[in-house]
Parts: C-alpha cells; sequence; structure tokens
C-alpha cells in the first residue's frame, strides 16, 4: 500500500525527481504533475522541456508557481500528485515580496493534509551547503530548511536522494 504523503528530498541534480516521478508511476493511480517552476529564461525552458519529455504520457500538468492552494483542493482519491518542487514555490514566493514565509508555509500544510490525492512533494535540501553570502539566500536557506523540517513531520514516508540512491529516512517503502 503506498502512502498517502511521501516526500522526496535531494541536493540539486541528486536525481530526487528522477525517482518522484518513477514512484508516483509505481503508485498507479491517475498521475497529475503539480509544476512550480517558471521559465523565465532560455535554460530554465530547457529544463522544463526536459522534465516534460522525461515523463512523457501519462501525466495532466498543473502550472502553479505560486497558488498551490486551488490544485490541490481540485483532486481526487483516484490520483496521485507530483508536486515539483516545494523549494522553487517557496523561492517563488519569496521572489514576488512574499516574506511571510511562516503563514505561506502553515497554509500550504493545511492544503495538504486537506488533498484527497495521494501526495509526492519533492524538495531540496539546502542546509549541507555553504553559508550564503547575501541576506536573501541566509533567508531563503532558513525558510527552506523550516518548510522541510514541517513537510517531514507531517509526511507518512521521507526519502533521502543522494546520487540517485533512494534512502529511507522515515516510514517504510512500499
Amino acid at each position: 500500500m503506498y502512502p498517502r504523503f511521501t516526500l522526496v528530498l535531494g541536493g540539486a541534480a541528486s536525481g530526487k525527481s528522477d525517482f518522484a516521478e518513477a514512484f508516483a508511476v509505481r503508485n498507479g493511480k491517475a498521475r497529475v504533475y503539480l509544476a512550480t517552476a517558471q521559465a523565465l529564461d532560455g535554460e530554465m525552458r530547457r529544463k522544463i522541456d526536459e522534465h516534460i519529455a522525461r515523463r512523457g504520457d501519462g501525466w495532466t500538468t498543473v502550472e502553479a508557481p505560486d497558488d498551490l492552494s486551488h490544485p490541490l483542493a481540485a483532486l481526487t482519491s483516484g490520483q496521485v500528485c507530483l508536486l515539483d518542487c516545494a523549494t522553487m514555490w517557496l523561492s517563488n514566493r519569496m521572489l514576488s515580496g512574499d516574506g511571510d514565509t511562516g503563514t505561506a508555509r502553515s497554509v500550504l500544510l493545511r492544503d495538504l493534509s486537506r488533498c484527497a490525492a495521494d501526495l509526492v512533494v519533492v524538495s531540496n535540501e539546502t542546509g549541507q551547503g555553504i553559508v550564503p553570502d547575501t541576506a536573501l539566500a541566509r533567508r531563503f536557506r532558513e525558510a527552506q530548511g523550516r518548510l522541510n523540517i514541517a513537510l517531514a513531520a507531517q509526511a507518512d514516508l521521507v526519502i533521502q536522494v543522494i546520487a540517485g540512491l533512494p534512502q529511507v529516512l522515515k516510514g517504510q517503502m512500499p
């Protein structure tokens, strides 16, 4: 039996999205990809296009760079939702001028708990690198760490991916 809420953590280019996509496919339910990235430049457009091509058919993609409440509320128990990723969502919120990350985090956690679909949430582990050199980057790292702690506390299964290898931190792999 698949857990209702799985959190997949990892560093940049760790293989976490590949793992999360395969994990969602194995769930067997209708798949929804909740995309938080925005194609603000050519490099990001290429990355998004690569993700779309890699996923292939069988996914319904919902673009939600900022507002996750409505898309999460629209999901049903017959679906599995891959939210990729919480880190980009937080970054979008902070760069839009929403400095109240605590309230945004609380709303996201509430919406995830109310969501009828099985959830696979991807998030970056940002706390294992160097101390950022700007105040904004330090605030982001702190907010991301707090978000990951809260997501992990609420998740049924937490998996860390390092070099493409999944390691269970909480719960049991189905």
